[in-house]
């Protein structure tokens, strides 16, 4: 996958005392600890390990499963599974075991964040210049919403209205850091941090004995830095904003983020949501899905029991709201 993929912004302490940034790097070393990188999807990857783990084979097995996803869910590859699936004029196309385990949770999330999360904008990503996806995007009816005819059957995927596409990126991510954590505690390791360009999966703690710690990016445009920092044990986060991968045009600012029920890049006062779930390809999705949802989303996440941060504008300065326990990782 490309760049398109990298639609979340957090900034990793991996590895340090304190708050640090994984992009451009770290403020300071970490003698204890050691790290794993290479890049995927148009951006880095990282894991982060004991000083004292042999982490030998470990590159080349991350190199072999991420290219093996983007080979099934990158809408980039016109090779990909997804893209076989989007210029499919028939109804149904085989797919993997793998991006049909993707493919039924990007549409429970849908379903359970009441299409706010919608994997058959790709069309709509694409009209604002941020994706390549080609196809239906004609009004959506609130009694059939797209998503909802869209299936997998078995090793198929199936569209029931003619045009239809799927796109995986909202979700695809979160499931590599996943794969590469079930990865990781095949081969032993059981304390670890992984980042992929800014999503976060933690295992254990950091060999210092604390948490892992990681810092949420201010989402202002003008500011550079961290607007907190939270401690992680056993627990993934995802971010999703405005800020990166949007563009101003005639004094309007657009992101890649859309709003399904209207059809256009999302708008108003929302800067940012922070997502903290048990697995990676949770929050990932559920990111995408309360940002889409602007002012409706911490009543959302109040409701699917999602535990989030949201910052919202407030003239030149930020409103923060967490939700359902998100301020108990705050340090």
């Amino acid at each position: 996958m490309t760049a398109y993929l990298t639609r979340r912004h957090l900034l990793a302490a991996t590895g340090a005392a304190g708050c640090a940034l994984a992009v451009p790097g770290l403020l300071r070393a970490a003698p204890a600890t050691r790290h794993v990188t290479g890049t995927a999807f148009a951006s880095d990857w990282s894991v982060t390990l004991a000083d004292s783990t042999d982490a030998a084979g470990l590159k080349q097995r991350f190199d072999r499963l991420l290219a093996g996803i983007d080979r099934m869910m990158s809408p980039w590859r016109a090779d990909s599974e997804i893209t076989g699936f989007n210029t499919e004029k028939g109804e149904t196309a085989r797919i993997s075991a793998e991006t049909a385990f993707t493919a039924e949770a990007a549409l429970a999330v849908a379903a359970a964040s009441d299409g706010w999360f919608d994997p058959t904008i790709g069309p709509l990503v694409a009209r604002y210049g941020f994706g390549p996806i080609e196809g239906n995007v004609g009004p959506e009816d609130e009694a059939a919403p797209r998503w909802r005819a869209l299936a997998v059957e078995g090793n198929r995927l199936v569209k029931r209205a003619p045009g239809l596409t799927m796109d995986l990126c909202g979700i695809a991510k979160g499931r590599a850091l996943d794969l590469m954590a079930l990865e990781l505690r095949e081969a032993g390791h059981e304390d670890f941090l992984i980042t992929i360009s800014g999503e976060l999966l933690s295992s254990g703690r950091h060999p210092e004995g604390r948490p892992w710690q990681v810092a949420v990016e201010d989402p202002r445009l003008e500011a550079d830095g961290a607007f907190a920092v939270l401690g992680l044990d056993n627990a993934a986060i995802a971010t999703s904003g405005l800020r990166a991968q949007s563009y101003d045009l005639g004094g309007t600012r657009y992101s890649h983020i859309i709003d399904p029920y209207h059809g256009r890049p999302v708008a108003g006062a929302i800067a940012s949501v922070s997502v903290i779930a048990p697995d990676a390809m949770t929050a990932d999705g559920w990111a995408t899905a309360l940002t889409a949802a602007g002012a409706e989303g911490p009543a959302l996440a109040r409701r699917r029991g999602i535990s989030a941060l949201f910052l919202f504008h407030d003239g030149t300065g930020l409103r923060s709201e967490s939700v359902n326990g998100f301020d108990r990782f705050l340090l």
